[in-house]
C-alpha cells in the first residue's frame, strides 16, 4: 500500500536570474488526489508545476513525487543531479498538459497519441495503436483518429493532448491551464475529460482559473501569490470563505 504523498515539496525556491519566482513552496498531494493551484498570472504556479517534472530545475529545497526525489539523488548530506536519461526516464511517469497543445502537426490524432509509448518505451506499434485507440474514445475523440490537429478545433486538439499523455499510463498527471487558450464553448468537454480522470483516481494537480471545476472536483485547493502559499484547504472551504485578505480580493474578481 502506498503511504507516500504522490508529490511532496518541501521549502522549494526557484529563480530565474534575479527574479525569485518560488519563495518556500510547502504542500503535500496525496494518491489519487485532485489538487488544485489557483492565483494571479505570475504567481508562480507553472513554474512550480514545470519542477514537478524537472522541466525547470530548483534552486533549493527537496520535491518528491512517489517517495523519490525528482532530479536529484541523496547521498549523506549532498545532492547529487541526475543525468538527463534518468531525470527522463523518471518523467515517462508523469504526464503534462500544456495551455497550447504542442501536438505533431504533421501526424495526425492517432500517430500523436501512439508516438510516446513507440518510440520512448519501445512499444510495439500494433499494442500503441489499440491503446491509443481506446484512449481517443475516452477522450470522445473515436471519430477523429485520422484527423490532423489543423482539421481539429481547439477543445479537439486538447483532448487528443490529454490522451497523448495518458499513452505513457502516468500515475501522475499535470495540467497547466489546460482550458485557457480554449473558446468559452468547448472548454467543458475537456473539463469532462477531466472529471473522468478523477472517478477514475488518477492523481492529478491542476493549474486553473476554472473555480467551479476546482469547487466541484478537486479534493484541496491552494491560492498562490507572489511566490508562495497564501491559504490551502478543501476547495468549498476557500472558495466560499477564504480566511486571507489577499485570497479574498483574488476571488472577488474572478468569482
Amino acid at each position: 500500500m502506498n503511504t507516500h504523498p504522490m508529490v511532496k515539496a518541501q521549502g522549494v525556491h526557484k529563480s530565474f536570474g534575479a527574479a525569485h519566482i518560488l519563495k518556500g513552496i510547502d504542500l503535500e498531494v496525496a494518491p489519487r488526489e485532485v489538487f488544485c493551484l489557483i492565483g494571479p498570472s505570475g504567481s508562480g504556479k507553472s513554474t512550480f508545476l514545470r519542477c514537478i517534472n524537472h522541466l525547470e530545475q530548483i534552486n533549493a529545497g527537496r520535491l518528491y513525487v512517489d517517495g523519490e526525489l525528482v532530479g536529484y539523488r541523496q547521498k549523506g548530506d549532498k545532492l547529487y543531479e541526475l543525468k538527463a536519461g534518468e531525470v527522463a526516464l523518471k518523467r515517462r511517469d508523469i504526464g503534462m498538459v500544456f495551455q497550447r497543445f504542442n501536438l505533431f502537426p504533421h501526424m495526425t490524432a492517432i500517430e500523436n497519441v501512439m508516438e510516446a509509448p513507440v518510440q520512448v518505451k519501445g512499444e510495439a506499434k500494433a499494442v500503441a495503436r489499440a491503446r491509443a485507440e481506446r484512449l481517443l474514445d475516452r477522450v470522445g475523440l473515436a471519430g477523429k483518429a485520422k484527423n490532423y490537429p489543423s482539421q481539429l478545433s481547439g477543445g479537439q486538439q486538447q483532448r487528443v493532448a490529454i490522451a497523448r499523455a495518458l499513452a505513457m499510463e502516468p500515475k501522475l498527471m499535470l495540467f497547466d491551464e489546460p482550458t485557457s487558450a480554449l473558446d468559452p464553448e468547448l472548454v467543458g468537454d475537456v473539463l469532462d475529460v477531466m472529471r473522468g480522470l478523477a472517478e477514475d483516481g488518477m492523481t492529478m494537480i491542476v493549474v486553473t482559473h476554472e473555480m467551479g471545476f476546482a469547487r466541484e472536483v478537486g479534493d484541496a485547493l491552494v491560492f498562490m501569490d507572489d511566490g508562495v502559499v497564501v491559504e490551502s484547504g478543501h476547495p468549498r472551504d476557500v472558495l466560499t470563505n477564504p480566511q486571507h485578505d489577499r485570497t479574498k480580493s483574488f476571488l472577488s474578481k474572478v468569482l
